[in-house]
């Protein structure tokens, strides 16, 4: 008797027709889908990170600090790289100075 009857479904599917309207539902069952995509991918990936974990941990060495430290980039690189950031920071300025004169004309037309 308290089993869901045919007749129960239609009644829920009429009702759920007429609160949210015909046009609605398709977008709101393609928005549950996403959700439930992007959810399912969640779960797997937590579940790879906690398998990631259990396993035994990779064998780790320190590094002498002489060796660790990178090597220093040539003088001409980094001279054409200050040239370049520089040459940028100029254009930028300029771009800057323009947008503030443009900008009380745009305001007085």
């Amino acid at each position: 008797m308290n089993a869901l009857q045919p007749w129960h479904i239609i009644i829920l599917v009429l009702l759920v027709v007429l609160l949210f309207g015909a046009k609605r539902l398709p977008d709101t069952a393609r928005a549950i889908g996403k959700s439930m995509k992007i959810f399912k991918a969640e779960t797997k990936d937590l579940s790879g990170e906690k398998n990631a974990d259990d396993a035994e941990p990779a064998e780790t060495r320190q590094i002498p600090p002489a060796a660790a430290a990178s090597p220093a980039p040539a003088a001409g690189v980094t001279s054409a790289q200050d040239k370049q950031v520089a040459d940028l920071q100029r254009q930028l300025d300029e771009l800057k100075k323009q947008q503030t004169v443009d900008q009380p004309q745009k305001n007085a037309s």
